[in-house]
C-alpha cells in the first residue's frame, strides 16, 4: 500500500534536541529529524507520514515529518565523501560513513559484545557495564532513528555509554556504518572497552518468532564471534506477560539463540528458575535496583515493580561481560 502522506501546518514545537524535534502538527504529537528533513519552525507547512496513526505502529503515537514545504526544499547536499543512506527508498539522502577513509583493526580481541534483543534491556546492560567505555551499535529490527531514543540519551549525560553508531538501514547516531561487522571493528578503533548491540525502541515483528527484529541479536553475536569478540547474548526475560509462550524466557531470545553460529554465553540472574533447552550462565545481580536508579527503565510500559525480571537478566547481561573484559 502507498505511503500514508497528509498536509499539515505545525502548530508547536515542543522540544528539539540536536538530532531530534519533537513537534506538533495540527495539533498532532509528530517528530522531525532535522538532519534529514532540515530545520523546522513554528508555521511550517510540513508533510508528515501518518502510517503509525493509519496503521496503529507501536510508536507512542506520533506521526513522522516527511518533508518540509516552507524551508526543507533544495537543502544543500553535506560536505566530504558521502554515500546513500536509503538508498533508492523515497527518504534516500547522502550520508558520510565512519569506514570511508579510516584503517580498522583486523578483529576485536576478545571484547565483549552484549547482544540484546529489546531496546528496554540497554538501560540495565550499560549500567552493569558502569566505569567502562561503551560504544552502543543499533541494527535494524525496531525504529531506524538512534535519535529517537530517550533512554541513550539518559545514559550519555550519566557517562555511562560514549558513542552511538547506527548500522544501515538505521540512520542519526553519531556514527553512521554499512554492516554490523564494520560497526563493531569501528567501536574498536575508538576505545570501546566494551560494546553492546540492540534494536530500537518497538520491535517489528509478526506472530512467528524468527519474524521478530529482536533476532536480530543474532546478527550481532555472530559477527562478534566471527571477529573474535566474546558474545553475550542478554536474554529476554518477562513473568508479567501472558499467555504462553510468551511468560518466562521470550520465544525471540530462543529463536535468536538457534541462529547463533559461534560460541555465545547466556547469562542468567541468580534466583530465576532455569530456563529449558538453552545453556547459561548464573549471575549474582545482586543491587541491580540501585545500580539502575534513575534511569528510564520500561518494557511495554512496565517499570521495576511491575516486570523486575526483565531488567534484572538485563544487568545480569553486563555484570556477566564486565566479568570477561580481557
Amino acid at each position: 500500500m502507498p505511503v500514508a502522506l497528509h498536509w499539515g501546518t505545525v502548530t508547536a514545537i515542543r522540544e528539539r534536541e540536536s538530532r531530534l524535534v519533537r513537534l506538533e502538527v495540527d495539533g498532532r504529537p509528530c517528530v522531525s529529524y532535522p538532519e534529514v528533513t532540515g530545520d523546522v519552525r513554528e508555521g511550517d507547512v510540513v508533510l508528515v507520514n501518518t502510517e503509525a496513526r493509519e496503521l496503529g505502529f507501536g510508536s507512542g503515537g506520533f506521526d513522522v515529518l516527511y518533508a518540509n514545504l516552507t524551508r526543507g526544499l533544495r537543502l544543500p547536499a553535506a560536505d566530504g565523501p558521502r554515500a546513500a543512506a536509503l538508498p533508492f527508498a523515497p527518504g534516500q539522502h547522502g550520508r558520510h560513513f565512519a569506514e570511508q577513509g579510516v584503517s580498522l583493526p583486523d578483529g576485536l580481541d576478545g571484547r565483549p559484545v552484549v547482544c540484546c534483543s529489546v531496546h528496554g534491556q540497554v538501560a540495565p546492560v550499560c549500567a552493569a557495564l558502569r566505569g567502562l567505555r561503551v560504544a552502543y551499535v543499533q541494527l535494524g529490527g525496531g525504529a531506524l532513528p538512534v535519535c529517537l531514543s530517550d533512554a541513550l540519551r539518559a545514559l550519555r549525560a550519566r557517562g555511562l555509554l560514549e558513542v552511538t553508531i547506527a548500522v544501515s538501514p538505521c540512520l542519526e547516531a553519531e556514527l553512521q556504518c554499512v554492516t554490523v561487522a564494520s560497526a563493531l571493528l569501528t567501536a574498536a578503533a575508538r576505545g570501546a572497552e566494551a560494546i553492546v548491540v540492540a534494536i530500537g525502541p518497538g520491535a517489528v515483528g509478526t506472530e512467528s518468532a524468527y519474524a521478530n527484529g529482536g533476532v536480530a541479536a543474532a546478527d550481532g553475536a555472530n559477527a562478534a564471534c566471527a571477529l573474535g569478540g566474546t558474545a553475550v547474548l542478554a536474554p529476554c526475560v518477562s513473568l508479567a506477560d501472558t499467555p504462553e509462550p510468551h511468560q518466562g524466557l521470550s520465544e525471540h531470545t530462543r529463536a535468536a539463540f538457534r541462529l547463533c553460529l559461534g560460541h555465545v554465553r547466556v547469562a542468567w540472574p541468580t534466583g530465576l528458575d532455569l530456563p529449558a533447552g538453552i545453556a547459561v550462565e548464573a549471575v549474582d545481580v545482586r543491587g541491580w535496583e540501585s545500580e539502575c536508579s534513575g534511569l528510564p527503565l520500561d518494557h511495554r510500559g512496565r517499570g521495576i515493580e511491575e516486570d523486575p525480571w526483565f531488567f534484572a537478566s538485563a544487568f545480569a547481561a553486563g555484570r556477566l561481560a564486565r566479568g570477561l573484559m580481557p
